[in-house]
């Protein structure tokens, strides 16, 4: 009966493999065909890929760091910046090269002053905003110019324009690539029985990983993880499926000719791979359930590069088979693998220890896994080979320490409650400082969103008061507020920002008429203003940023922020919760960074930010 029963089984299913298998062996040359147009057609399709660079892509659209990102994205311009350090330069040199900095085309505003947050162990720390969006390709062309003009210098560069990230992981990769190739160049000569397989193994890998990457395109869109390191774990996931069969046919091949032994090793291994690969699938396939859509996306290229994998093996390799059957033959030598018997008997003899030792060590591994720390961040991340990013951030880092920077964004149209906020935030010890529209000096002690009557702008602006009381009467009108021109136009009240703006616009269409130096100063405050609204104010959010000490312990006093300063503080931010490119001094003994003990010149027991201009001596207004 068993012997009848085994007959069946061969009759239907090993029949229909045989035959399967017959078909793919014969029909070779097609095969060979095909994988050519096919390998010829993914050497140009692996270029139309659609990369995509930024991470935060794929948060859950629900989650609130993504709401957040498609607000400011949405509502608010974040402008290119990078932290330039010169190391091995006097004071003095640093000092003259700021000007030139900022002289090169795109270059919005360089800060720097001579306080140890930017000038510390003869180095000096440029933070530079560019001109244009982060996202504008003339940012890059403007960094590239300040490289360029400082050339001659030790120079570090640190920051987020381009893809970086992306750039790295690429070269890195291709690195790694040649490594792993020439690994499993000596893997398989030192494992193999024949040398002529050797060949075949690595023919049936590159077609695989070249078809993959071809069809990437399918995708629409990837991630730059996927793009990158797909073809690794391809190998790694993959690797066995050839050798399975190059094993399976070898052994066929002791007793069957080259034809029938490729038929009958194919026919066996179909369904031994098959079922081996299902596991390796199911595994990624529980990717595909991650909130985080980066999970997917990995798992549906990987899944796709095992598809391809099997279909080298099970279509391509026949062929190739055949094709170094006689080289395979010619080229047998004796096993390089040493032989182990002591292992099995080992492994006999402790049977029944062994598994409880595994058990022991299973609960042992259970309790410290949640002990293990994770990095949610590339900064907490420390390789102990740094390529020349890695290496240019680390040189900051040792001379100027970080601090992490959040944007908190509520619904614009309340000067006062952001102004509480700011106020309320700026009394924590976590915090080293706030930012906002509020909190901005513009002119003369005047922050940015503070209300003035007429009287107090043409003080502040050099106007007449009648020319300033018509300008806020055109104001009042263009806004609708006709009950102010009724009434007492000398206590109506609008926000700084927004004045200076509308006379700006007044200005340029000839409404409003000023002298040359009027105009100027006005242009002058006009494009920082511009600045200032663009990064902190949209049509119905507003952005504040609170920047986070690393140790409470060390929190400086606070100080008002400096309008001519704002770019730089407002530029790094990108996400709602990011590293920011603001450093000060580790060693510095001073309690703030834009506080430091009274000069000769003043009165003051402490100076205010107002003192620490370039000037010599300083001299403090505040006296």
């Amino acid at each position: 009966m068993r012997t009848a029963m085994s007959n069946e089984t061969k009759e239907t299913g090993s029949s229909f493999m045989e035959k399967l298998s017959t078909v793919i062996v014969d029909k070779r040359n097609l095969i060979f065909l095909l994988t050519i147009i096919l390998l010829v057609f993914s050497a140009f399709s692996r270029n139309w890929v659609e990369v995509e660079s930024d991470l935060t892509y794929y948060l859950p659209s629900d989650s609130e760091t993504k709401q957040a990102l498609d607000i400011m994205d949405e509502q608010f311009t974040t402008y290119g910046t990078a932290e330039v350090m010169v190391a091995n330069i006097t004071p003095e040199q640093a000092a003259a090269l700021e000007p030139k900095i900022k002289e090169i085309k795109g270059v919005q505003s360089v800060d720097y002053d001579e306080t140890t947050a930017h000038y510390n162990n003869l180095s000096a720390l440029y933070s530079i905003t560019f001109a244009y969006s982060e996202d504008d390709e003339a940012c890059l062309d403007s960094l590239e110019a300040v490289k360029e003009y400082l050339s001659d210098y030790d120079l570090y560069v640190d920051t987020d324009l381009g893809n970086t990230q992306q750039e790295t992981i690429d070269h890195e990769i291709s690195v790694i690539m040649v490594y792993v190739a020439i690994v499993i160049v000596i893997v398989l000569l030192f494992t193999s029985e024949t040398y002529g397989e050797v060949p075949v193994l690595i023919l049936t890998f590159v077609v695989a990983l070249v078809l993959n990457q071809g069809t990437n395109f399918l995708m629409g869109k990837i991630s730059f993880i996927s793009n990158s390191v797909t073809s690794i774990l391809q190998l790694a996931l993959s690797i066995d499926y050839a050798i399975i069969f190059c094993n399976r046919f070898k052994e066929e091949h002791r007793l069957l000719p080259l034809r029938e032994a490729v038929i009958v090793s194919l026919s066996k291994s179909i369904p031994e791979i098959g079922a081996s690969s299902l596991t390796t699938i199911g595994g990624l396939v529980a990717m595909l359930f991650m909130r985080f859509k980066l999970g997917p996306d990995m798992a549906l290229c990987l899944i796709k590069s095992i598809l391809f994998a099997l279909l080298a093996a099970f279509i391509v390799m026949p062929g190739l088979l055949m094709l170094f059957g006689p080289l395979i033959d010619r080229t047998q030598h004796r096993s390089f693998v040493p032989k182990i018997p002591f292992v099995g008997k080992l492994d006999y003899a402790t049977r029944y220890i062994i598994p409880i030792v595994f058990v022991v060590l299973a609960v042992i591994g259970y309790r410290l896994s949640s002990d293990c720390p994770y990095a949610y961040g590339y900064g907490l991340i420390s390789a102990p080979k740094q390529n020349e990013t890695q290496f240019a951030q680390q040189m900051i880092e040792d001379n100027f320490t970080s601090k992490n920077m959040l944007a908190l964004i509520v619904p614009t149209g309340d000067y006062d409650k952001e102004s509480a906020i700011l106020d309320e935030l700026g009394q924590y010890d976590e915090v080293d400082s706030t930012m906002g529209l509020t909190n901005i000096e513009a002119l003369d002690g005047y922050m940015l969103a503070d209300k003035l009557t007429p009287r107090q702008f043409a003080e502040l602006a050099g106007l007449d008061y009648e020319a300033a009381q018509v300008v806020y009467a055109a104001y009042a009108a263009q806004h609708s507020e006709y009950g102010k021109l009724a009434g007492n136009l000398a206590t109506y009240k609008v926000p700084l920002i927004d004045m200076f703006l509308f006379v700006c616009d007044q200005v340029d269409s000839g409404i409003v008429t000023l002298s040359d130096d009027q105009t100027q100063m006005l242009q002058d405050a006009e494009v920082q203003m511009n600045s200032a609204k663009a990064q902190l104010q949209g049509t119905d959010y507003d952005r504040m940023l609170i920047s986070r000490c690393p140790k409470a312990a060390t929190r400086p006093t606070p100080s008002p922020t400096k309008f001519s300063k704002l770019p730089k503080s407002i530029t790094p931010m990108k996400t709602s919760t990011s590293r920011a490119n603001r450093r000060t001094n580790t060693n510095s003994k001073s309690p703030s960074p834009w506080i430091t003990r009274s000069s000769a010149s003043c009165r003051c027991s402490w100076l205010c930010w107002c003192c620490s201009s370039r000037s010599t001596p300083p001299v403090c207004r505040c006296c």
